[in-house]
C-alpha cells in the first residue's frame, strides 16, 4: 500500500471518528473481527473484546442521548473536546510504522479534519435539536449510524471512493447547517418583530 492510500484511509478514519468516536471503533472492530475488512496494524486492536464492548455501550448511551432534546446538544458540546484529539490518535495508528514525516502529517491534517467535522456536526445537531417535533433526532441518527457502517466496510476496500464521499458529505452538512442557522436567525427576527410590533399597536 502506498503512503498516500494509508494517508488516504486515516484522514477518512479521522473524518468518520469526529461524526461518532465510539460507532466508528464498534464497526471498525467488529469488521475485523468477523473478517470482512483487514486494519493496518495497530489499528488491529479495536477487535478486542474489551475495546468491543466499551465501545459498544458508550456507542448505546450515543445513541440514546441524540434522541432526547437539549441532552443531544449538550453530548455534541462536550464532544468538542473529544473527537478532534481522537481523530488525530486514530489518524497516527492508522499510519504507524510509515515514515515519521507521514505519521506526523497524518496526526496534524487528522486533527484538522476532526475539529472542522466536530464544529460542523454540533451546529447541525444544535439545529436538529432544537425541531419542535421528536422525529427528526430519531431520523438524523439512524441515517448518521447507516452511513458510518457502510463507511467502516468502504474505507479499508476503496479509500480514495471513501475519502471522496467523506469530503462530499462534510461540504453538504456543512452548507445544510449554514442554511439552517440561516432560516432559524430570519425567523428570529421576524418574530422579534411581530412581537414589538404588537406591544406598540394599542
Amino acid at each position: 500500500m502506498s503512503a498516500l492510500t494509508a494517508l488516504a484511509q486515516a484522514l477518512g478514519l479521522a473524518w468518520s471518528s469526529s461524526v461518532s468516536l465510539y460507532a466508528t471503533v464498534l464497526f471498525a472492530g467488529l469488521g475485523e473481527r468477523l473478517g470482512w475488512i483487514s486494519l493496518p496494524e495497530p489499528l488491529g486492536v479495536l477487535a478486542n473484546p474489551w475495546v468491543l464492548g466499551v465501545a459498544g455501550a458508550l456507542a448505546l448511551v450515543e445513541v440514546a442521548a441524540s434522541l432526547v432534546p437539549g441532552v443531544a446538544t449538550a453530548w455534541e458540546a462536550a464532544h468538542t473536546a473529544v473527537r478532534p484529539i481522537a481523530s488525530a490518535a486514530l489518524a497516527v495508528l492508522a499510519t504507524w510504522g510509515r515514515s515519521p514525516a507521514l505519521v506526523v502529517v497524518a496526526g496534524l491534517l487528522g486533527a484538522g479534519v476532526g475539529t472542522a467535522t466536530q464544529l460542523t456536526k454540533l451546529k447541525l445537531r444544535t439545529a436538529i435539536d432544537a425541531s419542535p417535533e421528536p422525529v427528526s433526532n430519531g431520523v438524523a441518527t439512524t441515517a448518521e449510524l447507516g452511513t458510518l457502517a457502510a463507511f467502516a466496510w468502504a474505507l479499508w476496500h476503496h479509500p480514495w471512493i471513501a475519502l471522496g464521499v467523506a469530503i462530499v458529505l462534510f461540504a453538504v452538512a456543512f452548507l445544510v447547517a449554514r442554511a439552517v442557522w440561516g432560516l432559524a436567525r430570519r425567523a428570529g427576527t421576524w418574530l422579534a418583530g411581530t412581537a414589538c410590533g404588537e406591544r406598540r399597536s394599542p
